[in-house]
């Protein structure tokens, strides 16, 4: 589904989000309500219009890539990648897929610590790139 609208003069990156998808799995409001709230300061740090900064799947092609030199990794990578990407002018699409989310018993791992750390790194790398 992530390549579906790849040509060569088309896209540079390609982002899945579940927020366009026909259906999802509902599980906490809190991590929603957070979600939305670090997706609305990157698309006011980037300029972009993204529903959901903290994707799972990502796919650039390899000339974008070798051009962003990436130093987080966990929290940091998505909120990094976003805004390089938006300062290389990447033309960027999102592509709707099916998602099943976990419950914490299900192995969930995220805590409050990885929103903290993912608005750290927002301001990070929009303020010292």
């Amino acid at each position: 589904m992530l390549l579906a609208p790849f040509s060569p003069a088309g896209q540079t990156l390609s982002l899945e989000t579940v927020f366009m998808a026909a259906k999802h799995r509902v599980l906490y409001f809190w991590h929603f309500q957070i979600n939305q709230f670090l997706t609305f300061l990157s698309n006011l740090l980037t300029n972009l219009n993204l529903s959901d900064m903290e994707v799972g799947y990502k796919l650039f092609r390899r000339e974008i890539l070798q051009n962003i030199k990436l130093t987080s990794d966990r929290f940091g990578f998505e909120p990094e990648v976003t805004i390089k990407s938006a300062r290389q002018k990447c033309r960027i699409y999102e592509v709707p897929i099916s998602y099943h989310g976990r419950t914490y018993e299900e192995g969930k791992k995220i805590t409050w610590k990885d929103g903290v750390a993912a608005l750290y790194f927002l301001f990070k790398y929009s303020i010292f790139g």
